[in-house]
């Protein structure tokens, strides 16, 4: 059982890594055009929470067994926050401002859980706490793409909705579905129930 464990630890960060890198497209395209155009940056930055939450949820001294839960999210932070930065850069005024707002309640969010859970927490306590900051916004992040489904309807056009982002979704939750559900850990296994 540990061993089917730790192979869809594996799969889980492999399609993790593809989740974190498929809007690589998207992110030369406004390099490129020096414009965000009409794609969401609340995607990415919703993404960066849950990364810097779940990456804290897998350190040892929150929940034990889940590092490669840790691995994996902390390499998706590096990610998203390079995206966000890009995308507060070419953002126009508005969007810029509201992007960066967001950003900063990000960072306020997970430095309010980190400090809560090291100072007043312990045990279960602890683990509890973070499990639940880091499903609930979970949630909020695989919701966040939902954000341009407005744009999808309105143009008829999926264009601002990459396909591979979506495939990526589903492989990677139902993979880490799987690996909290082989691991008795239910914060992992609800954070990405493949339907999310």
């Amino acid at each position: 059982m540990e061993v089917l464990h730790f192979v869809f630890g594996v799969f889980g960060n492999a399609t993790a890594l593809f989740l974190f890198l498929s809007p690589t497209i998207t992110f030369k395209r406004i390099i490129r055009s020096k414009s965000t155009e009409q794609f969401s940056g609340i995607p990415y930055v919703m993404t960066l929470l849950n990364c810097l939450l779940s990456a804290w949820y897998g350190l040892p001294f929150v929940s034990k067994n889940n590092i490669l839960v840790s691995t994996i999210n902390g390499t998706g932070a590096a990610i998203e926050s390079i995206y966000v930065l890009i995308f507060i850069i070419y953002a126009p005024k508005k969007e810029k401002a509201k992007i960066f707002g967001l950003f900063t309640f990000v960072l306020t969010v997970f430095t309010a859980v980190a400090l809560i859970s090291l100072f007043a927490l312990h045990g279960n306590g602890r683990k509890l706490f973070c499990g639940l900051a880091a499903t609930i916004f979970s949630i909020i992040m695989y919701a966040s793409p939902l954000s341009i489904m407005r744009l999808v309807i309105k143009s008829k056009s999926v264009e601002f909705m990459p396909f591979f982002l979506s495939l990526f979704v589903f492989l990677c939750g139902t993979s880490w579905f799987i690996y909290g559900l082989l691991g008795r850990d239910a914060f992992v296994a609800v954070r990405y129930m493949p339907s999310s």
